[in-house]
């Protein structure tokens, strides 16, 4: 055969082999984009599937690989098995056209949907002025959960009375702000009044000296002219006499007015710089009143840990850093919690996110972070550490999870938590970090949970 039949073959053969594998990548695309309107179509059936659906979805968006689908697709299977033994899902039969339409018997709506979405809509604004609002958290885990309008009922009591505590926390602080503003005015109108006043009492010692100044050059005048015509010395000694005791007289009354004011300008000054000096004080107050409310506004209710906003300060601050300081991520997520809240309360709950937010914080060293960003997430970051040393950290505060005592309602209960890390590099957003120890969280949650795994590991 000749050489340049083989060859053409060859790009023949090529040819066809791209084609088919652009057919099969356009068929892939296809497929994931529909695994992500399936999963988002399926939410809001049950708890256990959004979770699955979730995780699912997150890893069609991250183009994860085959094997990792089918383990999602059989833990799926699994989560609607179990859920359809319990409570089995309403089958819409469509009719054939043979049957007339009004013997369709219509589904029976178990769920109030508009209300819930309503519902769902005021709990999400109000946790858009605290994103570590529990109550409103709480609340919006319980929207799933409804059977009977009376849930529903005592939720929607629930969410007007988080409303009212809002509007008046809202109201308290207008009322504070409002009443600063009123004392500041108040002592800016007095310091106002004390210029005028200073300005007066200028005006009045410059007319007043004027005064004695053109009397005293009067009488002094009138003397000469006597002086001048006087013939008799007797006459002349009295006369001079005369007007030097009314000259004093005036330097006298003018000397006495100048005290008298001089007393009222230094009283007038005393008292503004009381008043300046208490309102030096307030200033202080609320500059530290609103030192502690923005502290507060970074610091999680419930664990006295950083929250969203801290962690988003702070890891911004350490991607500036991290070309010449190692800095590690860590995601960390307790596992089956939703249990606990289940089946103990939501105290029960509070109680283990409390104690395993002291756990963190006695494993980790001064210069470390640690922030809880939602109901049991929580992440840390560790600065100036190799990779492996922070990796033998994480595990350490994993056995320490681990090693908790819990004893609700006389049965004990054991407590776990899943870690997923990545190291800083440069050219990262806080966003592409993050994802990336989500992911590695991921695949500990489903490795087993328990667990830490490195991002790429």
């Amino acid at each position: 055969m000749p050489e340049s039949d083989w060859k053409q073959k060859y790009r023949d053969s090529l040819r066809e082999m791209e084609t088919e594998e652009k057919r099969w990548r356009q068929i892939e695309q296809a497929l994931r984009r529909l695994i992500g309107r399936l999963c988002a179509a399926g939410m809001g059936i049950d708890l256990q599937l959004d979770d699955e659906l979730a995780a699912l979805a997150a890893a069609n968006r991250r183009n994860a690989d085959a094997l990792e689908l089918e383990q999602l697709a059989e833990s799926l299977t699994m989560a609607v098995r179990a859920v359809d033994a319990v409570s089995p899902v309403p089958t819409i039969v469509i009719a054939p056209a043979a049957v007339p339409v009004a013997k369709i018997v219509p589904a029976v709506v178990t769920r109030w949907d508009s209300t819930c979405t309503a519902a769902a809509r005021i709990l999400e604004s109000l946790r858009s002025l605290n994103a570590n609002d529990v109550v409103a958290l709480d609340l919006l885990s319980q929207l799933t959960l409804i059977k009977t309008d009376a849930q529903l009922a005592v939720i929607l009591d629930k969410t007007a009375e988080l409303v009212h505590t809002h509007g008046a926390t809202l109201a308290l602080d207008c009322e504070q702000a409002a009443a600063v503003l009123t004392a500041v005015t108040t002592r800016l109108e007095e310091v106002s009044g004390f210029l005028a006043e200073s300005g007066m009492d200028a005006r009045s010692r410059f007319e007043d000296t004027l005064s004695v100044n053109d009397s005293v050059i009067s009488q002094v005048q009138d003397l000469t002219a006597a002086v001048n015509s006087a013939t008799e010395l007797g006459v002349l000694q009295t006369l001079v006499n005369a007007r030097l005791e009314t000259v004093t007289k005036q330097v006298q009354a003018f000397r006495s007015r100048e005290e008298n004011r001089k007393l009222e300008h230094t009283g007038r000054a005393e008292r503004m710089v009381a008043r300046i000096a208490d309102l030096e004080r307030e200033a202080q107050e609320l500059n530290s009143k609103l030192d502690r409310e923005k502290h507060g506004a970074r610091l999680d209710p419930l664990t006295r840990l950083g929250n969203r906003k801290s962690f988003d300060e702070r890891i911004a601050r350490d991607l500036s850093r991290c070309s010449n300081l190692p800095v590690t991520l860590l995601v960390w997520d307790l596992d089956s919690f939703k249990n606990i809240n289940d089946s103990y309360g939501h105290r029960a709950g509070d109680r283990v996110l409390q104690s395993v937010a002291t756990c963190f914080v006695s494993g980790l060293r001064a210069e470390d972070f640690v922030a809880r960003i939602g109901g049991e997430e929580f992440v840390m970051l560790m600065t100036g550490l190799p990779f492996a040393k922070a990796q033998r950290i994480a595990d350490e505060l994993r056995g320490g999870v681990e090693s908790l005592r819990f004893h609700f309602r006389g049965a004990p209960v054991r407590v776990t938590a899943s870690c997923g890390f990545t190291d800083l590099r440069p050219g990262d957003t806080p966003d592409s970090a993050f994802e990336r120890a989500d992911a590695a969280l991921y695949r500990a949650k489903h490795g087993g949970k328990n667990a830490c795994v490195a991002a790429g590991a």
